[in-house]
């Protein structure tokens, strides 16, 4: 005897790691993710096997277009695999592709300022003034799921984190972490090594600035991310408050997979 298939406007949702992954941020769980330079959908069907906790497609520093997102995502949610866009830059129409493509939130690269950080936040939530809606997209199910429960569950899910790496956000960094639907702030320390005209990431201005970054995250309740070269080095962060890690990238592994290789060929 047949049984009557879940409607999938009703159904409960397949993608458990996707759907949690905004309240594990925002609860400052540990989680270790990495960038994806190459875009290519099985670099992120290869990786949705390993145990990292999340991935991030770079679409500001390498190429990636609407079409490399929309198939790199389709794999990303094949495999639950929860998956942050970074963003080319702060425009609402970059955020609202990333998210109708499905991804489970964004990277805003240059949020130097509160009105930045309340223009991203609105970008990401459905609301007055705020993201635009579709039922066609891969986001709402392509139009098996009802208005009802596509805005609620949007905007309960998805994640919002501000990178902050300009010498000008240090004036507003309490202001910027107070904003509401501000999840994590992520230190691009490369970048704000630079605009602070310092030598190194490790320059005593760029540590102090980045534990600034760190304190005012606890202060207003977010989660602080960044890029280590070293995962000892996050384990220095840890007691500051940083939680969220993306380190390396899929370039980086196979490079250091290549190098590893020939040194041990070498040497036999």
């Amino acid at each position: 005897m047949g049984t009557t298939p879940p409607d999938p406007r009703t159904a409960p949702t397949a993608l458990a790691r996707t759907a949690t992954f905004r309240e594990r941020v925002r609860r400052g769980e540990r989680l270790i993710g990495t960038f994806a330079k190459t875009p290519h959908p099985a670099v992120v069907e290869v990786l949705g096997l390993s145990p990292l906790d999340c991935l991030c497609l770079d679409a500001e520093h390498a190429p990636f277009d609407r079409g490399d997102l929309d198939v790199a995502l389709l794999a990303a949610r094949a495999a639950d695999l929860p998956t942050l866009v970074r963003v080319p830059h702060g425009d609402a129409a970059q955020i609202l592709n990333a998210l109708d493509c499905g991804a489970t939130g964004v990277v805003v690269p240059h949020v130097a300022s509160a009105a930045d950080a309340r223009a991203a936040a609105a970008a990401c939530r459905y609301g007055r003034g705020g993201r635009g809606y579709a039922g066609s997209t891969r986001a709402a199910g392509y139009g098996t799921r009802k208005m009802g429960e596509i805005i609620p569950g949007a905007n309960a899910t998805v994640t919002l984190v501000a990178q902050i790496e300009d010498a000008e956000a240090l004036d507003e960094i309490d202001a910027i972490a107070a904003v509401d639907g501000i999840d994590c702030l992520f230190v691009g320390r490369m970048d704000l090594t630079v605009s602070l005209g310092a030598a190194t990431p490790n320059d005593p201005v760029v540590v102090e600035a980045v534990r600034r970054i760190c304190a005012a995250g606890r202060a207003h309740g977010r989660a602080v991310g960044m890029f280590t070269p070293t995962t000892e080095e996050a384990a220095q962060w840890f007691e500051a408050g940083a939680s969220l890690f993306l380190l390396g990238s899929d370039q980086g592994w196979i490079l250091q997979g290549a190098r590893e290789l020939a040194t041990r060929f070498r040497a036999l």
